[in-house]
């Protein structure tokens, strides 16, 4: 069964600030983003993933 989850536009502007951060920080590091992080953190703004299943998706990605 397919679940769909919104986020308010506060939330999702809440979201899109912490990604940037997170975009900034990775970037004064001398790194960017992949694409599949992106599309990740894409779905995280949008509603799609909660804090803690976007945090296990990254470290999947990761290899953790």
């Amino acid at each position: 069964m397919n679940v769909v989850r919104t986020v308010i536009d506060q939330e999702r502007t809440r979201r899109e600030d912490a990604v940037q951060f997170a975009r900034n920080s990775v970037r004064l590091e001398g790194f960017t983003l992949s694409e599949d992080a992106e599309a990740l953190f894409a779905r995280y703004i949008h509603g799609e993933l909660t804090n803690p299943e976007l945090n296990d998706a990254v470290r999947k990605l990761a290899g953790l």
